[in-house]
């Protein structure tokens, strides 16, 4: 009995014991690992970089090309007839992703992981950037704080929204490089720091031209130029923000699997095909295929490559015919959209690393510069020069991406001499007006696909001329996007501040920026 007792004591000794030691390890032990409470900053990264990359790749293709008639419809041609509703996107794209940038931040801010700081800011900059030249007044200083108990979120203006980006953008510049963590999980630019620090000060530069109508940009500008090596920009097409897409599912480039009949949907524009042609501009082979009736394959003469009007009625766009010649009318006498682009059900030589998502790229800022040069306000280069750049950047990115899905019928086009910038619409000559007006039309020409951003642009120069099709909803093009539907039914106190602030939620209700 003795012994029993003794054994019973120590036995239950042990097991209070071991409850005092379970207990002190309890959270550890129990951390499921498939469902961890917190995530790396490198997990996070590849997830917000494509799903943003993509939104805005999409709406290029969705809107972007079509109201800059750079593309035009043939069927389901609301949005070329700017018929256009509520946009639930980029907002809500955005802002879900917004949340695991914000966690980047918060997780390596605590292990002073400065390189991940830097670029979520630079993401978020981009895409606050991208959001607000869309729908104006956006939540920004109050978004995604409903930890903080904000569940409703107040609208902060367009000029207060740009001021906080441009302060983080020079934050984020002054981040990167400040650590020595290798960067993981980085798929737009691999972990290069010093290409997150040109996309943050090219995008300040491409910002500052945006608010030119709104306040001098000299300055500011100036000061990125005159300190290359703390505020580096893009010196070539290497540089710029591209994301390249992989072969393998699900990283292939959004419109390889897109349905042919999605596909068609969508073709060259005659504002396009017509500009292309009277600047003998070889781009045409690599924006636009020849049409099937052309039975020329691969790449045609310039008389293969035939546009269709933007802002067509849906029967009229279908049956449209170049010519005019009604038995010579519909799909088989239009272009589709080039090659790179092209989905896997469309033609055998589509490639699913074809095309880039181009967030921002070498050519664009040498058309900002060019500007900025021409209307004095920066002192450094040449305008002519920055122009030329500009143009030859263009046709070299285009021919490297064709040689790239090894097309070199197309690639071996796209070569320039002195002669194409001899002509007269090319050549930089002329007032200030003039050179102001070819900038801005080269710009458009190598915007193609560039998000949304030749709308955003046209909407400051009003170059090129952009006129509403015959069946347009509205005699304008269209200048904003609508508020999507659930900020209204969800947040309508604040939606209604805002819109008596900015004005009605239409899409002819010009952005701050936007004085043209």
């Amino acid at each position: 009995m003795n012994f029993n007792k003794k054994y019973i004591t120590a036995l239950s000794l042990s097991f209070l014991l071991g409850l005092g030691a379970c207990d002190q390890d309890f959270e550890e032990i129990n951390i499921n690992p498939n469902s961890p409470e917190t995530v790396s900053s490198a997990l996070l990264l590849p997830t917000v970089i494509r799903n943003t990359t993509n939104e805005i790749a999409g709406r290029a293709w969705g809107y972007g090309n079509v109201v800059m008639q750079q593309s035009a419809k043939i069927q389901f041609t609301n949005e070329d007839r700017y018929n256009w509703g509520p946009q639930g996107n980029p907002y809500s794209t955005f802002f879900n992703s917004l949340r695991d940038l914000n966690n980047v931040i918060e997780i390596s801010t605590e292990t002073g992981q400065s390189n991940y700081v830097g670029i979520a800011k630079v993401i978020r900059a981009n895409m606050f950037s991208f959001m607000t030249d869309a729908y104006g007044d956006l939540p920004y200083s109050e978004a995604t704080r409903a930890k903080q108990d904000i569940n409703y979120p107040k609208f902060d203006t367009q000029e207060e929204i740009y001021n906080g980006i441009l302060a983080e953008l020079e934050e984020a510049n002054n981040l990167l490089g400040s650590t020595n963590e290798v960067v993981e999980g980085d798929i737009l630019f691999d972990g290069d720091v010093m290409r997150w620090k040109k996309f943050a000060n090219s995008l300040r530069l491409r910002i500052l031209m945006r608010l030119s109508d709104r306040r001098d940009p000299s300055a500011a500008m100036q000061s990125i130029l005159n300190n290359p090596s703390q505020s580096p920009i893009f010196t070539s097409n290497e540089d710029q923000a591209a994301l390249q897409y992989l072969s393998d599912v699900p990283n292939q480039h959004p419109l390889y699997t897109t349905r042919s009949g999605s596909f068609d949907e969508y073709r060259l524009s005659e504002k396009m095909e017509g500009v292309l042609k009277d600047y003998n501009d070889p781009r045409l082979f690599a924006y636009a295929q020849p049409t099937n009736d052309s039975g020329a394959g691969v790449i045609g003469e310039i008389e293969d490559y035939q546009g269709v009007p933007n802002g067509l009625a849906d029967e009229e766009a279908l049956q449209y015919s170049p010519s005019g010649d009604p038995a010579k009318g519909g799909s088989n006498f239009i272009s589709r959209i080039g090659l790179l682009w092209s989905c896997s059900a469309c033609t055998s030589l589509a490639n699913p690393q074809g095309y880039q998502a181009i967030l921002m790229s070498y050519a664009e800022l040498q058309f900002i510069l060019a500007e900025a040069r021409e209307r004095n306000f920066i002192s450094t280069g040449s305008a002519e020069e920055y122009y030329r750049n500009g143009i030859q950047a263009s046709f070299d990115y285009y021919r490297d991406r064709y040689n790239f899905v090894n097309l070199p019928e197309i690639a071996d086009k796209l070569m320039i001499d002195e002669s194409y910038f001899a002509q007269d619409e090319v050549a930089y000559a002329g007032s200030t007006e003039d050179k102001l007006r070819k900038i801005g039309t080269q710009k458009w020409l190598a915007l193609f696909f560039t998000g949304m951003e030749g709308w955003y642009d046209w909407r400051r120069t009003n170059y090129p001329e952009i006129l509403p099709g015959p069946a347009a909803f509205i005699n304008t093009v269209p200048v904003r996007y609508m508020y999507p539907s659930s900020v209204q039914s969800l947040n309508g106190e604040k939606y209604q501040e805002v819109i008596s602030r900015q004005g009605p939620d239409e899409i002819t209700t010009r952005v701050w920026w936007d004085v043209n």
